[in-house]
């Protein structure tokens, strides 16, 4: 082969491996960007977000008008958040409509209406009915409530909700933590009642309910507790109190005291719907320490970054090994390019020398027949 062809080959060599790295650069820089992020779930939920309003720059407006047609105004006044915290805030009309809508929902009305809900039913989907609960909870009333019930379905041989039960048991033995010390376990109490609603209304995910199920069950001895429902009374709480909680294996309760206290986390920082949010998506225990991770850095940001990417909010949607593969290809590209290029560079050099070998015989043959004529 021809020293040109070579040349040729190389040249065309070096544009191939650079055609190919322009390609990889851009999903490269991404995933390695996310690599790097994987451990943090708020830079994480930063880069996700830079690449969707890279695409649609109305993605948070978007978001915050939907919420708010669907009655959502702790939603929308998330959106609200995050879009000012990126620099591109709603158009003022939509803004004005989000504060009027949650001015609204925050009436003493609606407070006292909500407050009530959460203390009645133990049901709570914001902060007001949040509030009632925790209230209902912190008097034993709630968890004396749900012992009761669950209890007795328990004797009688019905479904009882294991998971309610193990909550509410460990809920009595940290409600007294409260008292003595002076509201230090409140966001453990606050987490638990709302792991304990989330359950009730059928919002905890899948993963994590199994989860903790498994660790409910460990909590309950269930012959002690029937002894102590059959004598139970919702009139007399105090004399009840100490049978039920001798039901309780707190000793073991470590793995749900933990979960109850990222998720109370959750709820200071990001409110009551922003945790309830998180218990729905999360797989486990992890997801939610990582939520409370992230509510931490974004606040009330949290519930919008939530809705929009789910639980790929707290983690990695696309697996580690596919993003890594994106950056050897492009590396593998890079070394393409840069060893085509000294190959290239060889042999234009060759070539020059080659040349110029060339040309001094050239010169050494008409000097030496000058010399013979």
């Amino acid at each position: 082969m021809t020293l040109s062809r070579r040349i040729g080959l190389a040249l065309a060599a070096t544009a191939a491996s650079a055609a190919a790295l322009a390609w990889l650069a851009p999903s490269a820089h991404q995933a390695a960007t996310l690599l790097l992020a994987q451990d943090d779930p708020a830079r994480l939920s930063d880069v996700r977000l830079g690449a969707v309003l890279r695409t649609n720059d109305a993605a948070l407006s978007e978001g915050a008008a939907a919420a708010l047609a669907a009655g959502d105004t702790d939603l929308a006044r998330s959106f609200v958040e995050l879009a000012a915290s990126r620099g591109q805030p709603v158009a003022p009309e939509l803004a004005d409509k989000v504060v009027a809508a949650v001015a609204e929902d925050n009436s003493a009305t609606n407070v006292a209406r909500r407050f009530a809900t959460g203390l009645l039913t133990g049901e709570a989907d914001d902060v007001a009915s949040l509030s009632g609960t925790v209230a209902g909870d912190l008097f034993v009333f709630g968890d004396i409530r749900d012992v009761v019930r669950e209890g007795k379905r328990l004797a009688t041989g019905e479904d009882a909700d294991h998971l309610v039960l193990g909550l509410a048991g460990v809920g009595l033995a940290v409600t007294a933590a409260t008292y003595v010390s002076a509201g230090g376990a409140a966001p453990v109490r606050a987490g638990l009642s709302m792991v304990k609603d989330a359950r009730k209304v059928g919002r905890l995910g899948a993963g994590l309910t199994e989860w903790a199920g498994r660790s409910a069950r460990g909590v309950v001895d269930a012959p002690m507790l029937q002894q102590a429902v059959a004598t139970a009374s919702l009139a007399h709480p105090g004399r009840t109190l100490g049978a039920v909680k001798a039901a309780f294996k707190t000793e073991k309760a470590g793995a749900l005291v933990r979960l109850a206290k990222d998720t109370g986390r959750i709820g200071e920082k990001a409110g009551a719907k922003g945790a309830l949010d998180v218990l729905r998506i999360a797989d486990g225990p992890a997801d939610v320490a990582r939520a409370a991770r992230l509510a931490e850095s974004k606040g009330g940001q949290t519930r919008a970054i939530v809705k929009i990417f789910g639980r790929g909010a707290l983690l990695l949607a696309t697996g580690a090994f596919n993003l890594a593969w994106w950056v050897f290809a492009a590396l593998l590209a890079l070394f393409g390019v840069l060893s085509s290029i000294k190959t290239t560079t060889e042999r234009l050099t060759q070539a020059w020398i080659a040349r110029a070998k060339r040309k001094r015989a050239h010169r050494d043959l008409v000097l030496a027949q000058a010399q013979a004529a």
